[in-house]
């Protein structure tokens, strides 16, 4: 098994002796609409262990919080100040280059949690011989074109994370399709003027897709996940 919570220190002795690579899934606990206040943490998690699984690669937990100050007016939204959150990351990436591991995937499922990405370049300069890959999973080459041929009105909380992982029993989603809203806008209000904004949640576009669409998208995910795992370590 590879997610940590199924491994002991033991076994993860054993597996760096053979393979020093893991991944490290990053999130954030904030609004999707209708959606879980957790997508951010179950589809990049989940996407992790199914890439991984077949690996042997140990995945650990995911970092449940993130940078989202721009929710705060939704109830349950949590955010970690970007000075608060690089620290975070910093000390995992220690402490996992301490234990051994040199070669590490973090697949990170928020897009506000973009400023690890640029500490990342950083962190691996004072780690010489240490990689790491940045996966932002929903916008990587494959699998955004799987979406945009699906169906190019696409966005935070709308049908693209609406997975049967992520959707709520006994919550009932809006059979509409909602405009595209004004991104340069979003980006100069505070949290309360964004919530006016922004009502329920979602960014633009339909609250639902049918399952089978939403397969063939995570389908791709779990793919190119995967070989970012197996190639292009340069070694």
């Amino acid at each position: 098994m590879t997610p940590i919570e199924q491994m002991n220190w033991m076994q993860v002795g054993r597996r760096l002796e053979t393979d020093d690579r893991c991944v490290l899934p990053l999130g954030s606990t904030e609004q999707h609409a209708y959606l879980s206040l957790c997508v951010d943490n179950i589809l990049p998690e989940r996407l992790a262990r199914e890439a991984a699984e077949p690996l042997g690669v140990p995945v650990f937990p995911v970092l449940p919080y993130g940078i989202t100050p721009y929710f705060r007016g939704y109830p349950g939204s949590v955010t970690l100040r970007v000075q608060t959150y690089l620290s975070v990351v910093r000390d995992i990436l220690d402490g996992l280059h301490e234990q051994g591991f040199r070669r590490i995937l973090i697949v990170n499922g928020h897009g506000g949690n973009s400023p690890a990405q640029g500490f990342v370049g950083e962190w691996m300069a004072d780690h010489p011989g240490t990689r790491v890959k940045f996966h932002n999973w929903w916008n990587a080459p494959q699998v955004w074109a799987q979406v945009q041929a699906t169906d190019p009105n696409a966005s935070h909380a709308s049908w693209m994370e609406n997975f049967p992982w992520t959707r709520l029993e006994g919550v009932v989603l809006p059979d509409h399709e909602k405009s595209p809203l004004d991104l340069n806008r979003l980006r100069l209000l505070g949290p309360q003027e964004l919530r006016t904004y922004l009502e329920e949640g979602n960014y633009g576009g339909r609250f639902q897709r049918p399952d089978e669409e939403m397969q063939a998208i995570w389908d791709t995910a779990v793919l190119e996940t995967r070989a970012l795992l197996e190639e292009g370590w340069a070694q």
